[in-house]
């Protein structure tokens, strides 16, 4: 079993989501606990990066992590209309770019 570490980024990201998503979110991360690899993986740079997909108010959202064994780093949340744009962003903002 792997053990979850979320950033700080993404814990204040998960203040602005509601109380029915975060209930989701929660569940989705204890299945990623289980098998990381369930998820579909996001291509970029030579990192283990996959994606868990929800929606809070109607809008697509994704859940973006790193698997580095025995840990699950819990990256960013990203809105999905954005395609991925901020990407780059946060994993410089975090010391992966």
């Amino acid at each position: 079993m792997f053990e979850l570490k979320p950033t700080e980024f993404f814990l204040e990201q998960l203040d602005d989501i509601s109380k029915e998503a975060t209930l989701l979110i929660e569940k989705k991360l204890n299945l990623v606990k289980i098998n990381p690899f369930r998820n579909k993986r996001i291509h970029r740079q030579n990192l283990f990066l996959f994606r868990i997909r929800f929606q809070d108010n109607r809008k697509e959202k994704r859940i973006i992590y790193l698997v580095d064994k025995p840990f699950i780093k819990i990256l960013c949340i990203l809105d999905r209309d954005k395609e991925y744009k901020d990407l780059e962003k946060y994993l410089k903002k975090l010391g992966y770019a």
